[in-house]
């Protein structure tokens, strides 16, 4: 059983998915930069750390690595290398990630647009494709869109001032029959090219630090969208969609995601902590008192549901190291990375399993697609940290 339901929690309109009746999917709609593309004016040029810093839209300041500097998207003059930038250049980039607490936000002008069944990215190259599609299905596409590649860089290459782009096949992809998929996204791509070449165009004639595309995030439908792949990914699809002002729990569910202990119905229970680097999990036995063999493997099972849940639900992204409970024997270890790899090819934001170390701790990575909830709710809660 479940639902999705469209709320509000402290004045966020909310869409939250409940399965079984328990919080498994939670997405806040507010006014997002992210994603966002403004005519940026160069403010400063710092050279020792290889970034410029950037003046956008109501006078916010961020920061573009040189790395992430095409001379294509330069507005105001000529350059052919992003060594040549200089203070007062206008330049149109894209907000990659959004300013939190000291830290500035970071741009690039390898700026994205994603359609319906592909994302394209200016100035990457190749063809590639989301690893939730199945290895035969996601070969297959890759292989057939290549084939259509080098004509859409040769066709796009005046438009795209000789910057090129690339391709990823997203997850949608899936859902077509395979005899319709190829031309249905080699079109997909070329809408998406279009809409890059007009906002390369008009983005250049705008006014300074105007906002040439909006964000998606202050989109309603774009969460109940999020919603929906996340319910496709678990292969759900008997729910509804429900307008409810207030849902039962929603309240205590969320204050308890802002706690960094979590109990598990065996008795153990998680601590959490999110740092500024990496986000540590400390996976306890606690009142488990199941002295069979096969215990500590059971534990550590459930654990790695609700840490995934929990990553899930806080939006915790970078690194993620989690210290399970030591199991002494090889095979339970193997059986718990294994079991953990099958949970992180589930998530609908790419989660990697990268390594278990000497002692024992599993090393995750999870991409960045927004603030965790803590960062979006630190200045709207007194909640606090409980034991």
């Amino acid at each position: 059983m479940a639902d999705i339901f469209i709320s509000e929690y402290q004045n966020y309109p909310l869409v939250s998915v409940y399965i079984d009746d328990k919080l498994s999917f939670l997405s806040l709609v507010r006014e997002s930069d992210l994603g966002s593309v403004y005519l940026c004016r160069v403010d400063n040029i710092l050279d020792n750390l290889q970034s410029a810093f950037v003046r956008f839209g109501d006078g916010k300041i961020g920061y573009v690595p040189f790395k992430s500097i095409l001379p294509s998207c330069v507005a105001n003059r000529s350059i052919s290398s992003s060594k040549e930038l200089r203070q007062g250049d206008e330049i149109l980039l894209q907000v990659d990630t959004e300013e939190i607490k000291l830290k500035k936000a970071k741009l690039t002008s390898h700026i994205s647009v994603s359609g319906q069944y592909s994302v394209i990215t200016l100035g990457r190259r190749g063809v590639g494709a989301s690893l939730k599609l199945s290895e035969d299905v996601r070969s297959l596409l890759i292989a057939e869109i290549k084939k259509e590649y080098p004509a859409l860089l040769s066709e796009y290459s005046n438009a795209l001032s000789e910057a090129g782009f690339g391709v990823i096949i997203r997850t949608e992809s899936a859902e077509l029959p395979i005899e319709e998929a190829v031309p249905l996204i080699i079109a997909d791509i070329r809408f998406s090219l279009n809409e890059l070449e007009k906002l390369l165009t008009e983005g250049k004639k705008r006014s300074l630090y105007s906002c040439i595309k909006k964000s998606k995030m202050g989109d309603i439908d774009e969460h109940i969208l999020r919603a929906k792949n996340f319910l496709k990914s678990r292969e759900i699809t008997d729910y509804k969609v429900i307008n409810k002002s207030v849902v039962y729990s929603i309240k205590q569910d969320i204050e308890k995601l802002l706690h960094n202990k979590v109990w598990l119905k065996s008795g153990g229970f998680l601590i959490i902590e999110q740092l500024e680097s990496f986000n540590a999990i400390d996976v306890n036995s606690g009142k488990a008192i199941d002295k069979k063999k096969d215990s500590f493997l059971k534990i550590n099972y459930e654990a790695a549901d609700e840490i995934f849940r929990q990553i899930r639900l806080r939006n915790l992204s970078g690194m993620i190291l989690i210290d399970f409970i030591n199991m002494k024997s090889k095979e339970d270890t193997d059986k718990l990375c294994s079991y953990v790899k099958t949970l992180a090819r589930k998530e609908t934001v790419h989660t990697e399993f990268i390594d278990i170390t000497g002692l024992g701790i599993i090393e995750l990575t999870r991409n960045k697609n927004d603030k965790t909830l803590k960062e979006v709710l630190q200045n709207n809660t007194d909640t606090v940290d409980k034991p």
